[in-house]
């Protein structure tokens, strides 16, 4: 159940990141068609699709699982219950298992990282264009915290489930999902908030209280 839950919500936030960037790029390339492109019902429907199709996901790769013979430890040399420290303990055939997570992997982070990419190449083309350098700073600083999640995000679940199970180290993997399971989202509000001049304020004060 801890990994079905880990897999759903990972997926979940890969395909709204994506939509998210999608929701940028009508915003400033198409600012005056912005509120019937994303109207309340397409934003709804977007939200649905990602929720479904994470489900699907997340049950089958767990319902992969289930067939497998483990014997000998039970425990899993893990922070929580993932798939490939999972597999580490199993003695039979994982391979349907692991074509299922590249399959998967390549849905869920190599496809929407090539969306938003595209997303933001047309961002970055149209922002480019503006006369106004008050215009180019505003784009860029609307889009600013959700580039630094993609990156965050992407990067490090991307290295954990693309990389062969036999060449990951246990220390690494331990690492790198502290990242995308705990740091990240917890740092997402203030990401996302760093706009704000309250919070730029308060972190700005609290850096200089570390340092001095």
């Amino acid at each position: 159940m801890q990994m079905c839950f880990v897999l759903l919500f990972g997926g979940t936030e890969s395909l709204l990141l994506t939509v998210m960037a999608y929701d940028r790029y009508v915003a400033i390339c198409n600012p005056l068609q912005y509120p019937v492109v994303m109207s309340n019902k397409v934003c709804m429907q977007l939200l649905a699709i990602s929720w479904v199709t994470a489900v699907q996901a997340a049950t089958g790769l767990t319902y992969l699982i289930f067939p497998l013979p483990f014997c000998g430890s039970n425990r899993i040399n893990h922070f929580f219950c993932d798939i490939p420290p999972l597999l580490q303990l199993t003695h039979g055939d994982t391979s349907m298992n692991n074509i299922a997570i590249y399959v998967l992997s390549m849905v869920f982070s190599m496809v929407p990282f090539l969306l938003i990419s595209a997303s933001y190449g047309k961002i970055i083309s149209n922002v480019l264009n503006l006369s106004s350098a008050r215009g180019r700073a505003k784009a860029f600083s609307t889009c600013s915290s959700h580039l630094t999640v993609v990156v965050l995000f992407y990067g490090t679940a991307s290295i954990t489930y693309l990389q062969p199970t036999s060449n990951q180290s246990e220390e690494r993997g331990k690492l790198l999902s502290l990242f995308y399971t705990i740091l990240i989202p917890t740092l997402n509000p203030i990401i996302y908030n760093l706009r704000n001049k309250d919070i730029t304020m308060a972190l700005r004060k609290l850096l200089t209280n570390l340092l001095t």
